[in-house]
């Protein structure tokens, strides 16, 4: 007879395994090309200095994402609902709006960055976008969350291999040169500013949205196929794939910032202003096969992103004004439109520029967010048995007033 252990180890693997996916794919989408952009700016101007910062990350990563899912598992319910049902269309709104605003811009250079990795392997922008926005909206228009999971976790992994194929190429630079100091500290403009930019890809609004709402949908999703998880079993198996998610970003960071250490030329952010320079920024390490690893991850680390941000914005903004579920669909497709457009007619020579500074602008539009999340967190009638205990509650406005002052010192230096 099999014991009453393995019964129960098969169960655990088994419902790990079907809750596996919201967690992961809102880290996965922290990777997406803007921060991608970050990555190799930093490490190009500072090397790998900014790598202690980096694995720091995690912990504030880890604290905001996990509240979110743990909302998500108490409720049932997305962010925009729970905020909406407790606290007000006009509160949710406020919350919700900024976070929007923002991702309009996202999506252009999400788009933006599929074109060039697409133009860098022989396809033209002005065919692909159009083709990669129909497959978009045939993703997220599925009538199940878990139907446009799928594809995303598998080409999440392609992304993950491309970034270490970029590594192995690149290779680690000597101890001997100046720019392989993993903890660099200088008062100086662009160390902030590029600090700031770290930290506003860490944490994007979107990924706040999108984890609580899909963890909800998925829990939903397995009850009505008959498939129950207790809420602490739930909060356990989040927990986990939060951190892994977490540590797994914030390395997939750390090898981009250490490919892009040394490379001639690439501090200079016009160097990134065309394809044909940004597929062959490794070429003088890796050669020739170097603009393919490259155009292969940045449309993987876009195509996660756009999806995942289009669906955490859609979501985040119908939840928040009461739309139901059936109209989501009107949401997807027209909220990134314009943005297609404007990849197909703007001259993306400032994309870096405009890029570095939307990742600090991120961290000002956390903020509404991350205080309604702790208000959330620790009322006991919403949250119930998995409120917020009072170091918790302590933890987190420590992170979020890390998180904040990075921003901030950004803005004054």
């Amino acid at each position: 007879m099999v014991s009453n252990i393995a019964v129960k180890k098969r169960f655990f693997m088994k419902d790990t395994i079907m809750m596996f996916g919201p967690a992961w794919l809102a880290m996965m989408a922290d990777m997406d090309v803007s921060s991608y952009i970050g990555a190799a700016q930093t490490g190009a101007t500072l090397g790998y200095g900014l790598i202690w910062v980096m694995l720091i990350l995690i912990i504030p990563l880890y604290t905001v994402q996990e509240l979110a899912g743990r909302i998500s598992i108490a409720t049932k319910n997305g962010l925009g609902t729970v905020v909406r049902r407790n606290y007000g269309t006009k509160i949710a709104s406020v919350v919700a709006f900024p976070m929007a605003l923002t991702d309009i811009i996202t999506y252009g250079i999400e788009y933006l960055g599929i074109g060039v990795g697409l133009e860098i392997i022989g396809i033209s922008l002005f065919y692909s976008i159009p083709v990669v926005y129909v497959i978009h909206i045939a993703i997220i228009t599925r009538r199940k969350y878990s139907q446009a999971e799928k594809p995303l976790i598998l080409i999440s992994l392609i992304l993950v291999i491309s970034l270490l194929i970029s590594l192995f190429y690149r290779g680690i630079i000597p101890f001997s040169s100046p720019l392989e100091n993993p903890i660099l500290l200088v008062p100086t403009y662009s160390f902030f500013f590029l600090l700031a930019a770290n930290v506003g890809a860490v944490i994007m609004p979107f990924m706040i949205f999108f984890q609580a709402s899909a963890t909800g949908m998925k829990l939903r999703e397995l009850e009505n196929g008959g498939f129950t998880v207790g809420r602490r079993r739930s909060v356990r198996i989040m927990r986990k794939e939060t951190l892994i998610g977490a540590i797994s970003t914030e390395t997939l960071m750390i090898i981009a910032e250490m490919a892009f250490t040394g490379i001639p030329r690439a501090a200079n952010s016009s160097f990134f202003a065309s394809p044909v320079e940004l597929g062959q920024v490794l070429a003088p390490i890796a050669g020739t096969f170097s603009p393919y690893v490259f155009g292969i991850g940045i449309i993987a680390a876009g195509f996660v992103a756009l999806i995942t941000i289009s669906m955490g914005s859609a979501w985040g903004v119908a939840e928040a004004l009461g739309i139901s579920e059936k109209s989501y669909w009107i949401l997807y497709v027209l909220e990134s439109l314009p943005a297609v457009v404007a990849v197909l007619v703007i001259d993306p020579s400032n994309m870096i520029g405009i890029v570095l500074y939307l990742l600090i602008f991120f961290v000002f539009a956390l903020i509404a967010p991350m205080i309604m999340l702790w208000l959330i967190g620790r009322n006991r009638k919403i949250m119930g048995n998995l409120v917020l205990s009072p170091a918790n509650q302590a933890v987190y406005l420590l992170m979020f007033i890390l998180i904040v002052s990075t921003a901030v010192s950004a803005v004054v230096m």
